[in-house]
């Protein structure tokens, strides 16, 4: 069955799989489905060495890129890193190291990464390039509305540009900037995200931009876990199923095995909306790292002062929590939806889009015997 997505990128299914892992973006368009790579965390050299190995291993199936670009920064990105980090206060930087102390890690392994270069928090017009020197077929902006340089890079080179949007009224700022898919992502899902619930929010969109007198295809994104929740979206007008979540519990997945335990164990209440990673509110896991954020009484600092902060603090306590320490383990944490109480069991990227297929013509055969 041909589907508007699967013409615009090639792939066989309109199941867009995002992840920072590149095994999980080969692996999902190697099935069928359209892998994304997260890329807001690479330098240039780092983006070229992960769509190199992208390349050799997706057996010249298609695949997409994804970066972040925040409108709204906090700092002057002309200074160096080490100049942003001297802006974090001294008493977020004490309430992390007694963090760690607590944990039995020592207070450097977890301290602010410096440098004499800005940190990477907007894709820039070099990996734009670096993308456009690979076979993607799709490049999204996650945050923000797509600047004019994404979209004429796009047209230029015959490749669509997507555009994340928990509002309405942000669809209709970025169709009027010019992007060719909007991914709407509800509240439910993982990461940054809005308020609006995806089952509110896409037949919202759709309807927006339909009013608008537009033709922009809608992915659905936020907490979709399967293929029948895929195919109601569908029948509400989506395009297709933008996730990530259910990634995440995967072998191929960047997560840790102490992650992927509690994700499984977790029911979907079991997610909190915090700015205590990045500075903007992102969904994540709940665990003992935002109650004592919120017990301290410290607000989260703004991008990108809270990544910088919390990122190097994060990955010192997963490494810990692998290594067996439990006071590390209640603290661990990572982005998630709230269609986590969704997943039984840890399943290859391959198998959940198989299982997608199979799950999204079942639920349009249910439709079709209801109709009858």
């Amino acid at each position: 069955m041909p589907f508007r997505m699967t013409e615009m990128v090639g792939c066989e299914f309109p199941l867009f799989a995002f992840s920072h892992c590149r095994d999980v973006v080969a692996a999902a368009s190697r099935a069928g489905g359209f892998g994304v790579l997260g890329a807001v965390s690479y330098t240039p050299e780092q983006l070229e060495h992960e769509l190199a190995w992208i390349d050799d291993h997706v057996e010249g199936k298609p695949y997409g890129v994804d970066v972040l670009i925040p409108e709204v920064q906090a700092v002057d990105h002309s200074v160096s890193a080490d100049a942003i980090i001297a802006q974090i206060p001294s008493q977020y930087r004490d309430f992390t190291r007694q963090l760690l102390r607590e944990c039995g890690i020592a207070d450097d392994v977890g301290a602010p990464q410096g440098g004499s270069q800005a940190p990477n928090t907007s894709l820039g017009q070099e990996l734009l390039e670096v993308s456009f020197n690979h076979p993607v077929r799709l490049i999204a902006n996650a945050l923000g509305t797509a600047p004019p340089e994404m979209i004429a890079a796009g047209k230029k080179y015959g490749i669509p540009v997507a555009a994340l949007v928990g509002a309405k009224e942000h669809a209709l700022k970025q169709v009027a900037a010019g992007v060719d898919v909007i991914v709407a992502q509800g509240g439910e899902g993982g990461g940054h995200c809005g308020d609006v619930s995806t089952i509110v929010l896409v037949p919202e969109v759709i309807q927006a931009i339909e009013e608008a007198g537009a033709d922009t295809p809608v992915l659905a994104a936020g907490g979709i876990m399967n293929g029948r929740q895929m195919a109601g979206m569908m029948a509400m007008g989506a395009a297709g199923a933008w996730c990530g979540s259910v990634w995440l519990a995967s072998p191929e997945a960047e997560t840790t095995p102490v992650f992927r335990e509690k994700m499984i164990a977790a029911g979907s209440r079991d997610t909190i909306r915090s700015k205590h990673r990045t500075g903007k509110y992102s969904r994540q896991l709940k665990s003992e790292w935002h109650e004592r954020w919120e017990a301290a009484g410290l607000p989260a600092l703004p991008m990108p002062l809270m990544s910088l902060l919390a990122e190097p603090v994060l990955r010192a306590l997963d490494q810990a929590a692998v290594a067996g320490n439990p006071k590390a383990q209640a603290l661990s944490s990572y982005w998630v939806g709230q269609g986590l109480g969704l997943v039984k069991d840890s399943r290859g990227v391959g198998t959940i889009v198989q299982d997608f297929k199979a799950d999204f013509a079942a639920g349009f055969e249910t439709l079709a015997g209801n109709l009858d």
